[in-house]
């Protein structure tokens, strides 16, 4: 059985953020869903549980960050081009999402946004033909 990664992330909106991630193409699976959660399917064994904040303190006794002001984690996807790097978070800013970071090293090229609740996402491009072996 494949390893399985579950970011979870608190959201104000559940319904702003599905609006938001589905503009990008990502889908949800409804089995996961509900009044305080949804689970986003990233990939074949990657999610992310979107959960309303009241419900996502319910899981730890620490203080939930407000993730305008700090960053914790960055969650960074791999796509299969460049231009499906841009492509990506250009749908992101256009749905309100907020431009962050570009690097391009000619091999490897990424960018980042904000999503509507701070959350920073980085879409990356590597060329694996380049790597070093």
């Amino acid at each position: 059985m494949a390893t399985k990664i579950f970011v979870n992330l608190p959201v104000q909106n559940l319904e702003r953020s599905v609006s938001f991630f589905s503009k990008l193409g990502f889908t949800f699976n409804p089995q996961f869903t509900d009044e305080n959660a949804t689970c986003m399917v990233i990939g074949e064994d990657i999610y992310s549980m979107l959960l309303v904040e009241k419900f996502f303190q319910t899981f730890t006794s620490k203080k939930v960050c407000d993730a305008h002001k700090t960053t914790e984690v960055i969650t960074t996807l791999s796509t299969e081009s460049r231009d499906k790097v841009d492509e990506l978070v250009e749908i992101a800013i256009k749905a309100g999402g907020k431009p962050t970071t570009k690097q391009d090293h000619g091999w490897m090229y990424e960018r980042g946004f904000e999503d509507l609740d701070g959350h920073m996402w980085e879409i990356l491009y590597m060329d694996e033909n380049a790597l070093i072996t």
